[in-house]
């Protein structure tokens, strides 16, 4: 492995373990991280290559039960903190496998007072179970590294969607009042929340569609981006799979570094 400033190269897809590789890294260098791990949920639909190594990666890291996944994610963790500047902010994308886990190992290692948001994003399609109500959401955790650094500095970007009809008075310019009575502006919208069901899950009918099978729609993570980095900021993969995310930073002018077995 190269030394630290010759191995941080923007623009560019490493292949290996994201731990071993972000190890590499300058301490506080990336603006913005979002990663979608695999889930514990004991599929294997993450070997697509058949590759020995992703192979007895898999079966290691479920072999001892939710105890192993978490000590498999830990030390990538762990790196993603390290690696992130006081004011910048990670996603991590999760389910209801592993999520309370998660949530308790993020919190031991950025601190509880730095974490910011539980976004649900939700979506349809896909079997209804007969024993159970369909699980229909994915749950996202924003945390910030240093959240009174954040405060100062840090990025957040508010984005709006429009307001419902049925919200606003009849008639009226762009400055309309809602039902309640509050003045409000019609052309920008209303803040997005923290739970999204204006986001659909990918099919394979639609263009976007890659065939990786835990690919993430392009418009979930262009919110993201858009919402926690500027043009030029520096935004990390560390488990690209798709290239959905990196792809997306290059759409809109970031600079971007991707990590994948």
């Amino acid at each position: 492995m190269k030394q630290v400033n010759e191995t941080m190269k923007q623009n560019t897809i490493y292949c290996g373990d994201c731990a071993q590789i972000l190890a590499y890294f300058p301490e506080r260098s990336i603006d913005l991280i979002y990663v979608d791990p695999p889930f514990f949920s004991n599929k294997q639909y993450e070997i697509i290559w058949g590759n020995g190594y992703e192979l007895r990666a898999f079966e290691d890291r479920w072999k001892g039960g939710i105890r192993n996944y978490i000590a498999w994610m830990e030390p990538k963790i762990r790196e993603c903190h390290r690696v992130l500047k006081p004011t910048g902010s990670m996603y991590l994308h999760c389910d209801w496998h592993a999520d309370a886990h998660l949530r308790i190992l993020m919190d031991r290692i950025f601190g509880e007072n730095n974490f910011r948001n539980e976004i649900i994003w939700c979506y349809s399609g896909g079997g209804i179970p007969k024993k159970d109500f369909p699980r229909k959401h994915d749950i996202i955790f924003r945390y910030v590294r240093n959240y009174k650094k954040f405060k100062k500095e840090g990025v957040f970007n508010i984005e709006y969607r429009p307001y419902k009809e049925t919200t606003l008075k009849v008639g009226g310019g762009r400055h309309s009042l809602t039902s309640g009575g509050k003045l409000v502006d019609r052309e920008r919208g209303t803040p997005i929340n923290d739970w999204w069901a204006d986001i659909k899950s990918l099919t394979s009918y639609q263009k976007e569609w890659l065939g990786y099978p835990t690919q993430k729609p392009e418009a979930l993570l262009e919110r993201i981006i858009k919402a926690s980095s500027n043009p030029m900021d520096i935004i990390l993969d560390p488990m690209c799979g798709g290239g959905t995310t990196i792809a997306i930073a290059h759409k809109l002018g970031r600079r971007w570094i991707g990590i994948d077995v």
